[in-house]
């Protein structure tokens, strides 16, 4: 059997109160998209091919500083040994994408830079491709 799903969500999202830094909430997802095809059942054998992406969105209120948009595909395996028992291989970030999870803006300070710091995009990077091996026993 092979399944298909999809989701999309787009948000406007913005503080109603007028403020001179802007309306914009810094971080606040604009678009995701996350979808899917499975297969499970052919000869116990089964797998899956997911695709997540987040759009850009905005760092500081007035929107003028933008992260960039994140997308990832994994891509899983495996073999049905039992009724209980199942082994499967999955691979995160199979293109090995080189984007962040989450980004902020803020002024940091390293050594030699003005004692006020320096406006920058800080980030968290995405997992990089990364392979994993399961035994799974359910009981």
């Amino acid at each position: 059997m092979a399944d298909l799903d999809g989701d999309v969500s787009i948000s406007r999202a913005h503080f109603t109160d007028i403020d001179p830094v802007g309306h914009q909430i810094p971080g606040a997802v604009e678009s995701v998209v996350s979808a899917g095809a499975t297969v499970d059942g052919a000869r116990n054998i089964f797998g899956s091919l997911r695709l997540r992406y987040f759009g850009p969105r905005p760092l500081i209120g007035d929107d003028t500083v933008r992260s960039r948009a994140t997308s990832l595909l994994n891509v899983e395996a495996g073999y049905r040994i039992g009724k209980n028992m199942k082994v499967a291989f999955e691979i995160f970030n199979l293109l090995d994408a080189k984007d962040s999870d989450v980004d902020y803006y803020y002024a940091s300070r390293l050594i030699g830079e003005p004692a006020a710091g320096v406006g920058d995009i800080h980030f968290h990077p995405a997992l990089p491709r990364t392979a994993r091996l399961h035994l799974m026993v359910g009981f």
